[in-house]
């Protein structure tokens, strides 16, 4: 007869053999909103979650998308409010701490600390030092860590600087890619066991693939591999007022989000988000589309129907939709635990209402 095998053995000999091995699940415990409950959603599967810890998460876009906005403005000051310290690596020095304190993020040292880097290699150093003091402490005593990296796209390699004092710009001929990979492969590695995340941002570029038109993201593909959470972003012009009524002069940017890759929710979903440059966006902007895409709100006549779990009916012109009708929707959803998608199914075949409340019986 086989003698049974004996796993606690095994891995405690794995564990004395293979330093900084991490051994079980680690799954998120913590995470940060991105300040609209759409673009949270279909990052991670639920309204009020966003980007988690212990991953690397990576907003990219054109100039002017909207990508130090959720990254260095939102994210930071939820995360700040969730009591986690932030990292802010700034390689573009344009993150005055005006802009900041106007977006309410909290710019005390003693919640936020400020970088300005242009190499990628000393924010590889960096995280490396960080992570070996963190490793060290006793787990009680560890902070929740934030690592923002803004951005990616501006980070020199020492071929490009080495290149320019010598005014010989013939390109660092493919290092900067693998540098890249490089530092977000490890740390991915180093922060996966722990309560410390990293988002980064990235710049993209126009596809020139007819048969593949999504925007190209700068630095090479290895890095996406890396990255747990990739979220792509266009610029569009908002030509709205206040009161949601066209008008010719631009009031501010509409940010296409396409989420490219998550493990928490069905990728290639997107949303668009505005941001009105006098008030900044609105955290329930995007919903109404996204569950008029889905199916949860119904055209009837000029107006939309929901129909609410109890089976109640809800119309309301497409303007009367606002956020406190639209908590009614996001809280059917959280309470039931399926997702957009299937209750879109039921709403279909006309069960909705009775299947969510034999569940919520349940």
């Amino acid at each position: 007869m086989a003698k049974p095998f004996d796993v606690s053995k095994f891995r405690k000999d794995i564990t004395k053999s293979i330093d900084g091995l991490s051994i079980g699940f680690n799954d998120p415990t913590d995470w940060i909103s991105t300040g609209s409950y759409a673009l949270n959603y279909l990052v991670s599967g639920d309204f009020h979650k966003g980007v988690p810890m212990g991953k690397v998460t990576v907003f990219a876009g054109e100039s002017g998308a909207g990508k130090s906005y959720f990254a260095s403005a939102n994210i930071v000051r939820a995360a700040q409010e969730q009591g986690i310290f932030v990292v802010l690596i700034d390689s573009e020095n344009a993150l005055d701490e005006s802009w900041l304190q106007a977006l309410n993020v909290d710019t005390d040292e003693s919640k936020l600390l400020k970088l300005s880097m242009s190499m990628i290699d000393d924010v590889a150093k960096t995280i490396s030092t960080f992570m070996k003091d963190y490793k060290a402490m006793a787990e009680e005593d560890r902070p929740k860590v934030l690592f923002v990296i803004d951005s990616l796209g501006m980070l020199l390699t020492p071929t490009d600087v080495d290149q320019f004092d010598k005014g010989d710009m013939k390109g660092d001929m493919g290092r900067k890619p693998k540098a890249l990979t490089a530092l977000v492969r490890n740390t991915v590695n180093m922060i996966g066991s722990y309560n410390v995340g990293m988002v980064c941002t990235n710049h993209t570029y126009a596809s020139q693939d007819m048969f593949d038109p999504d925007d190209k993201i700068s630095g090479g593909q290895g890095f996406i591999y890396a990255s747990s959470i990739v979220i792509a972003m266009r610029k569009l012009k908002l030509k709205e007022d206040e009161a949601g009524n066209k008008v010719s002069d631009v009031r501010g940017i509409r940010a296409a989000c396409k989420v490219m890759k998550t493990r928490y929710a069905k990728p290639f979903e997107a949303v668009q988000v505005k941001i009105p440059y006098e008030t900044g966006m609105d955290p329930y902007s995007g919903l109404l589309d996204l569950f008029e895409g889905k199916g949860l709100l119904v055209k009837q006549g000029n107006r939309l129907k929901y129909t609410t779990s109890k089976g109640e009916e809800m119309l309301e012109f497409r303007k009367g939709w606002t956020g406190e009708k639209l908590e009614v929707i996001m809280q059917d959803i959280s309470n039931v635990g399926l997702s957009i998608d299937d209750i879109a199914d039921e709403v279909e075949g006309d069960i909705y209402a009775e299947d969510i409340e034999d569940e919520m019986h349940e």
